[in-house]
């Protein structure tokens, strides 16, 4: 089992629901210390955004945010050698796309990511049947890959992704591209099917942006991951006690 799963289970054990927000890496000049800022409001687990040019999962906020890290020169070098010059009390996890690894090469690009703290990734375009080298250099260097479940996902075809996912199992709230969201989305129901497979932590994400959407996922889930609301103040240049102030409030609901 890796750390990260570990570490996950032993916050389950203490009935806590994770609470998981996501930064894109490169966002401004401050973006690692943003972290700072989300871990005091309570954060358990940071996910990190590699930017890449073509996101095919992400939302317009995304989009945005990736482009302005982008055109600040943002890399997997740059983001690597930011982090592992810090060390932080929760675990971190990037989320990116497969180019972005292969480019790099996948033990070289492994091995940045575990130097710069990093112990998990979400790579929601490559799929599990062609996951064998990338899963193959993570375990050389203790990172989690994590997979995802959506709503469309077959009962058998979750069960193969339950039994391979590690850290904990994504659980895809909607079939739609990171974003608000008005309405609870097929969270309940995803959860429901990861659990009829295995008791790997499972986390809503996709469309949780207000305290009281993340107060109904955790009703149900292990983890609450929440991207494009806390992402969107960023982009406007919201202060480090605003964003604290965020992340404690859905600290508080959960």
């Amino acid at each position: 089992m890796k750390s990260l799963e570990t570490t996950l289970r032993a916050i389950r054990a203490q009935n806590r629901t994770a609470l998981v927000p996501y930064i894109m890496a490169g966002i401004s000049e401050s973006w690692v210390q943003t972290i700072d800022a989300l871990i005091q409001g309570g954060a358990d687990l940071i996910e990190i955004g590699l930017p890449f040019s073509d996101p095919l999962m992400d939302g317009i906020v995304i989009q945005e945010a990736g482009t302005r890290a982008l055109q600040r020169g943002t890399t997997l070098d740059s983001v690597t050698e930011e982090l592992a010059k810090h060390r932080f009390s929760v675990p971190l996890v990037v989320m990116t796309y497969y180019n972005v690894l292969l480019h790099e090469g996948l033990a070289s690009a492994a091995a940045k990511l575990q130097r710069a703290g990093i112990t998990g990734a979400i790579i929601p375009d490559l799929t599990l049947e062609e996951s064998a080298e990338w899963r193959t250099a993570c375990d050389e260097n203790d990172i989690a890959t994590i997979l995802m479940v959506a709503p469309s996902t077959s009962a058998t075809r979750a069960a193969t992704l339950v039994a391979s996912t590690e850290g904990f199992a994504y659980a895809s709230a909607r079939m739609a591209v990171t974003g608000a969201a008005s309405d609870e989305g097929s969270g309940r129901e995803v959860v429901a099917m990861i659990r009829q497979h295995s008791d790997v932590p499972a986390y809503i994400g996709i469309g949780i942006t207000t305290p009281e959407q993340a107060a109904e996922a955790s009703k149900v889930a292990d983890g609450v991951i929440v991207g494009s609301a806390l992402v969107k103040l960023l982009m406007n240049n919201a202060s480090s006690d605003e964003i604290t102030g965020f992340v404690a409030s859905l600290r508080a609901a959960i």
